[in-house]
């Protein structure tokens, strides 16, 4: 399925260079484990790929004050339905197998960017790209992608580690995304890519493609 998208969405082909991206995790917390769960055994396969290739790997953890004084308009938005610091539900998911030495960006608002030192802290380590997984696809795996993309970073999506409430909503996020923002990636073009280490990109045929999502 991860490969049809890539197919009807992708207009345009690029792999991540190692030695420039890093992993963004996005929010893949006890909150969201009914939607995560599906995406668990792909979503830890990329971690591990990652690793393996000596890419850092960046968690997002997304939460507010007990007071919500801090939730905007998300909780005018949510009915105030919202994740609290300290609580079992914003913790992340024990199966997602965080290490110790990995880092967690702090949030309250679906960029992963916005009031957090994630701009900084992936210029500190000279990473000029990133690869968004995680939850929800169309919401905080979304605005975190464009955020990245209008601060000038490259951004890799993927389609088969991410996910949300329905498919529809997950499609629309892809569609835009491969559309304006994203390079749109799997596991399997992943792990393809790192084992021939190139960071070859292909751009010749995307208008013929733009039929494809219309």
């Amino acid at each position: 399925m991860a490969s049809q998208f890539l197919k009807k969405y992708g207009l345009r082909e690029r792999n991540p260079d190692p030695q420039k991206a890093a992993l963004l995790v996005i929010d893949m917390q006890n909150y969201f484990s009914g939607i995560a769960a599906p995406i668990l055994p792909t979503i830890k396969a990329t971690i591990d790929l990652c690793r393996s290739q000596k890419i850092p790997v960046i968690f997002t953890r997304h939460g507010h004050k007990p007071s919500k004084e801090d939730s905007g308009m998300l909780g005018e938005w949510w009915n105030n339905d919202l994740i609290i610091n300290g609580t079992p539900e914003s913790e992340l998911l024990p199966e997602i197998g965080r290490k110790t030495s990995e880092k967690i960006v702090q949030k309250n608002t679906y960029s992963g960017f916005h009031g957090t030192d994630m701009e900084d802290y992936l210029k500190s380590l000279g990473k000029t790209e990133v690869i968004v997984t995680g939850v929800m696809t169309n919401l905080c795996c979304e605005t975190t992608a464009r955020d990245a993309f209008v601060r000038g970073f490259r951004v890799f999506f993927s389609t088969d580690a991410t996910a949300t409430a329905d498919q529809e909503l997950h499609e629309a996020a892809l569609k835009n995304l491969g559309y304006g923002f994203a390079y749109l990636v799997d596991y399997e073009k992943l792990e393809e890519a790192f084992s021939n280490k190139t960071c070859k990109h292909r751009r010749s045929s995307w208008k013929d493609r733009l039929l494809l999502v219309f």
